[in-house]
């Protein structure tokens, strides 16, 4: 079977679930081409496991100062090269299209009328899953932005809805964790700004990874570039996660039993509504902008218990090489009896509220 693959690469946990399913895929017997949209060749790093791949324009976000700018990013939009992008791709020659929130290859294969199979956490959003209110332009854009015939949604509860758990890489580390260490991941605000935060709190221990070319340490703060294997060891020994409310990264720490602050990104649908996620399912701390409260608040929680999730990207892999023939609903159901320290009272609960609102 030859896949064309289509990942949205404005974020790294789009491609951190790509790691997981790429090589699942090809072990199957698979032949997987795999384009990259809404970043620079020259800014996508650990790509390795991908070997050959494509990369498009596509399209990114604006942003200032931790907020989505809906206006800005209309106009830097480049609309007449993404539609030649989409128009010039041939998807013809695969047997089956997979877009995890990829809008060219989505959008390829839409105008071609081909099957296509959308893999990721946006997708949950078709479902009654918890959702930030208002912002009617978001919610049209998860709409619209990466069409996909069939979805595989993924969420951190099913929420009485047929969608999946998690994709987390079966390789993470475990060990036990390093008390008052935090690993901080905040890549919309600036390492000023962060920094700013950070000081204040002296009795913690904080591994901040930001946009800087070499490490360097300032007192309790020991400041890394992006690294994707030293990330997952600092991961591994660290007591708490403090980042965006995105979803990759909380599903690796909810995986791991950290404890969890969140700062959603403002103007961001998905992130707004992650973090209320979360928040329902008694799984991390919410803060909005850098809040020395919010921060004081959390280190002083304890540390969750782990949430086994079982190898869901094995699951889908061999649910396509299948032929499709289980129905989403049931993979998602026997995905979920899987689980292993999930809180289904919480969940019941949280849905009873979807109902009642």
């Amino acid at each position: 079977m030859r896949i064309l693959y289509g990942v949205q690469a404005t974020g790294n946990g789009h491609i951190t679930r790509a790691r997981a399913l790429v090589p699942w895929l090809r072990r199957l017997g698979c032949e997987v081409d795999v384009l990259f949209s809404g970043r620079p060749r020259g800014e996508l790093f650990g790509m390795e496991v991908f070997g050959h791949y494509r990369v498009r324009q596509g399209f990114t976000f604006a942003l200032a100062d931790g907020r989505v700018r809906p206006l800005h990013t209309l106009l830097k939009a480049d609309f007449s090269r993404f539609w030649r992008d989409v128009r010039d791709l041939n998807v013809q020659d695969y047997d089956l299209i997979l877009t995890d929130f990829e809008p060219v290859t989505a959008w390829a294969a839409k105008l071609r009328e081909r099957e296509c199979i959308g893999v990721g956490h946006q997708y949950a959003f078709r479902h009654s899953v918890p959702k930030q209110s208002g912002n009617f332009f978001a919610r049209a854009l998860l709409r619209g932005f990466a069409p996909a015939s069939t979805a595989l949604g993924l969420h951190w509860d099913h929420f009485n809805c047929p969608i999946l758990p998690p994709i987390i890489e079966m390789d993470q580390h475990f060990c036990a964790p390093q008390p008052g260490t935090y690993l901080v991941y905040l890549p919309f605000d600036s390492t000023a700004r962060v920094m700013g935060l950070l000081r204040q709190f002296s009795q913690a221990k904080f591994v901040f990874y930001s946009d800087v070319r070499s490490p360097f340490r300032e007192a309790n703060i020991h400041v890394k570039p992006y690294s994707r294997t030293h990330f997952k060891e600092d991961l591994a020994r660290a007591e708490g996660v403090i980042c965006g409310a995105g979803f990759e990264l909380p599903s690796e720490a909810l995986q791991l039993g950290k404890k969890i602050l969140v700062q959603p990104l403002r103007g961001q649908f998905e992130q707004g509504s992650n973090a209320r996620a979360l928040k329902l399912l008694a799984r991390a701390s919410v803060m909005h902008d850098l809040n020395p409260a919010a921060l004081t608040e959390f280190l002083q929680t304890p540390a969750p218990a782990p949430i086994k999730y079982p190898d869901v990207a094995q699951a889908i892999a061999r649910w396509i090489v299948a032929g499709r023939t289980e129905s989403v609903c049931t993979l998602a159901e026997r995905l979920w009896q899987q689980v292993d320290g999930a809180a289904p009272e919480v969940a019941v609960n949280f849905s009873r509220h979807l109902r009642a609102s």
